[in-house]
């Protein structure tokens, strides 16, 4: 394997992930099914290509300048991307988060200068209200004066660009035909990116977008709660195109958790609960689809945000 080139800036590595057949979890019959690693980017997310897409957009059309402070609501990955991001262009970043959150993400976000608000979460989940109570705190913040620039990841087609060079990075490591990419959705600017460059390339590639069955928002028409950090905010995310995605699967989230450990211990990949619940619709679909067939998803972020939980201790 070639060595990548030095890079001026942190901001240079992001980007240029691995895709990886998975070959020990995926049973006889099936579609092969590849894992694009996106825990290797800087801060262990793909939120790292977003976070560097909003801000540059919003640099391109003046609309942020040095001195400005940077607002979002996140749940930690997109809040650990634009730390970074902000850190290395010189901007402040304010967040708003919660505890029902992995300490670890709140760590590396003030670990990289941001200033942090938490919303308390009632029950320490998810819940349909949490989400826009951080959105509305960081809209407050963020309407004090022309100062503040609120990058709202949940509206801002910004994030878009960002992720279609994951897609573009898929399309050149897997050059043959795609049959079906699925993804669990937040803002849905991930899947929606991808979906979008992949359809161009083979519209006949089957996407599903993939929520928490507890909280079947798409699939049912009402949320609930769950503890799957990045997804499932409780109301269809403004970004999400019906032209983009062919159906909705809502995943068990105790089939995700499972799946994490055996993504550890089979073929040697850590990854967050969103990344199992990924995992375990992409064998669905190799299923259905069966040999000859290509799937792919996407591992978001990388299992050592999750260590300090029980995702790799329970039974």
């Amino acid at each position: 394997m070639p060595a990548l080139p030095s890079v001026d800036s942190a901001l240079g590595a992001i980007g240029n992930t691995p895709c990886v057949q998975l070959t020990r979890i995926v049973p006889p019959g099936c579609a092969r099914v590849f894992l694009k690693l996106e825990s290797l980017n800087p801060t262990g997310s793909y939120k790292d290509r977003m976070a560097l897409s909003v801000v540059e957009e919003a640099e391109r059309r003046n609309e942020l300048r040095r001195g400005m402070t940077v607002v979002e609501a996140t749940g930690g990955s997109t809040g650990s991307s634009f730390a970074f991001v902000c850190a290395l262009k010189g901007y402040n970043f304010r967040v708003v988060s919660s505890d029902a959150f992995a300490v670890e993400k709140l760590n590396t976000m003030t670990a990289f200068g941001a200033q942090l608000d938490v919303v308390p979460s009632a029950n320490g989940k998810i819940t349909p209200q949490l989400i826009p109570a951080m959105r509305e705190r960081a809209r407050q913040i963020s309407s004090q004066g022309s100062d503040y620039y609120y990058a709202d990841q949940f509206s801002n087609p910004d994030v878009l660009p960002g992720y279609a060079t994951l897609g573009r990075e898929v399309l050149e490591q897997i050059p043959s035909r795609i049959d079906a990419f699925c993804g669990a959705i937040g803002g849905a600017g991930m899947v929606m990116g991808v979906a979008r460059t992949l359809k161009e390339k083979w519209p006949a590639c089957h996407v599903a977008v993939l929520e928490p069955a507890s909280a079947p928002t798409l699939t049912k028409g009402y949320g609930g709660e769950h503890s799957v950090e990045g997804i499932g905010i409780g109301f269809p995310p403004p970004l999400l195109n019906k032209l983009w995605y062919d159906e909705a699967r809502a995943i068990e989230e105790g089939e995700g958790r499972v799946m994490c450990r055996r993504l550890a211990k089979e073929e040697g990949l850590l990854v967050g609960t969103s990344s199992g619940l990924n995992v375990v619709a992409a064998l669905q679909l190799a299923k259905e689809l069966g040999p000859g067939k290509t799937v792919v998803t996407v591992g978001c972020d990388t299992g050592l945000k999750y260590v300090r939980g029980n995702l790799y201790t329970e039974s």
